[in-house]
């Protein structure tokens, strides 16, 4: 908990950082008009005084003239020229002006960063990689993005009509949500999409989760698809066309769509005497807190039977008691989606 902390408030300094860089580039417009008329105050000073015969002794020195006079700070003797007298009462005005503009508009922006939310929350998913898009935040959307907390995976949020008590819950969570159509590739890349691994389509709408999958995968082709699909026949076509992860939008779907992006490979749900089941596989990681423990232990501590174990390119379907686990080894079992969820959070390095 404590390192998902530190993370976190890494995560808010990088996401200032990158924020700020990009209200930089708002203030370039104000910054830009400002040296132009600097160097055009200059250089056309550096002219009227040659015609006037006052001259200054270089281009140079005329811009750093002007610039003096913009602040105030006006150098040498007052010329005797009208049209030379008037850049002393008019670059103060024109030069102060601007910056005065600029710098206001980016404090503005800098300390009330709540004013600006779509482009914070953008800074913010901007530091992720890895991560998971979730596309939808409705009510199937948020309890997946829940379980996909709960088992401490990275996920950024894109919903078009966010519900206002439903994206204070996630942000609480530090789940950046763009409010933003998720149909639209620019929305796709705000979420960083080319370095996330798993895309998870939840919107109520087959068409559009599927013509969303279709542009993930154009911006990132090895991205996993995890897609909300209704009609079960159409969701098994997707499986085995395009290798989507389609599931059915049922009561215990939340905890099956974040086992699923969250690289376990799940099957649809089963019901036996009241009670759902899932086939899951998932492969131990390096730093798992499964390595070293036994078939016994797995099924005793975490509730689930173990009907598949494969170490070393052998499988076998019915491991002893006493066979621990390893790092890279392959685990099947047949569990609820409650525990399935359990033992992916214990797999997660």
């Amino acid at each position: 908990m404590k390192k998902l902390q530190r993370s976190q408030r890494w995560r808010k300094i990088r996401a200032s950082w990158r924020d700020t860089l990009l209200l930089l580039r708002e203030f370039a417009w104000p910054l830009f008009l400002f040296i132009l008329a600097m160097v055009g105050g200059g250089l056309l000073y550096f002219a009227l005084s040659q015609f006037a015969n006052q001259p200054v002794n270089s281009r140079t020195e005329a811009v750093y003239l002007i610039l003096s006079l913009t602040f105030l700070q006006p150098l040498g003797d007052f010329p005797t020229q009208w049209y030379l007298q008037l850049f002393y009462f008019l670059m103060p005005v024109i030069g102060i002006s601007i910056l005065a503009q600029g710098l206001t508009d980016f404090g503005v922006l800098f300390f009330n960063r709540h004013a600006r939310s779509k482009e914070w929350e953008m800074a913010v998913a901007s530091t992720f990689n890895n991560h998971i898009v979730l596309i939808g935040l409705g009510h199937l959307g948020f309890r997946v993005m829940k379980n996909l907390h709960e088992l401490h995976q990275d996920v950024v949020v894109i919903e078009l009509n966010p519900n206002a008590d439903l994206v204070a819950a996630a942000k609480s969570l530090g789940v950046p949500v763009i409010q933003e159509d998720g149909k639209r590739p620019e929305a796709l890349e705000s979420a960083r999409i080319k370095k996330a691994r798993t895309i998870v389509l939840c919107t109520q709408n087959d068409s559009m989760n599927l013509q969303i999958a279709f542009k993930a995968r154009r911006l990132n082709p090895d991205i996993r698809v995890v897609a909300r699909i209704f009609d079960d026949d159409f969701a098994w076509t997707l499986r085995e066309e395009f290798g989507f992860e389609a599931m059915s939008a049922t009561g215990i779907a939340g905890p099956s769509f974040a086992a699923s992006a969250a690289g376990v490979d799940i099957t649809p749900p089963i019901s036996v005497e009241g009670e759902t089941f899932s086939l899951a596989r998932l492969k131990i990681a390096e730093n798992s807190d499964l390595v070293s423990l036994s078939m016994a232990e797995i099924e005793q501590n975490y509730d689930v039977s173990v009907v598949l174990h494969r170490q070393n390119q052998e499988s076998d379907f019915h491991p002893a008691g006493d066979v621990c686990l390893a790092a890279d080894d392959f685990l099947a079992v047949l569990a609820g989606p409650t525990q399935i969820t359990r033992l992916v959070e214990d797999n997660k390095e």
